[in-house]
């Protein structure tokens, strides 16, 4: 599924944005110029990696300092374990449009609770 972001303007290198869908999604735009998106909830626990700290192509989560690498979705410090899963980016006519991974997201535990508990009620 492809889904709108927002135009490359109005996302400047060093910042990133959420897109609320199921599960949300970080987009990012690094210093060096370069778009990535990843899943926003660190697999840890629940924290939006887009609220983390950027440094070249990773994120640190803001809770507990996870860090990601933003190319391939892989933990590069603890206490994550599990990866976050990436998505491709795509720019088209000055606007960035994020195509959604078929593959299963690996939320935190919480999360998971949380929606079943949802889908329960």
């Amino acid at each position: 599924m492809r889904i709108p972001a927002c135009s490359l303007a109005d996302l400047p290198q060093g910042e990133s944005i959420r897109l609320e869908c199921e599960p949300p999604v970080a987009v990012f735009h690094t210093d060096d110029g370069e778009l990535y998106a990843i899943d926003d909830t660190c697999t840890h626990q629940d924290a939006s990696l887009s609220d983390g700290w950027l440094e070249g192509c990773e994120v640190e989560c803001p809770l507990h300092a996870s860090k990601f690498d933003l190319r391939t979705g892989a933990v590069d410090a603890p206490p994550a374990r599990l990866p976050v899963r990436t998505h491709q980016v795509l720019v088209e006519n000055g606007m960035l449009y994020v195509e959604l991974s078929d593959a299963l997201p690996n939320l935190p535990p919480t999360c998971v609770a949380a929606r079943l508990g949802a889908v329960a009620t």
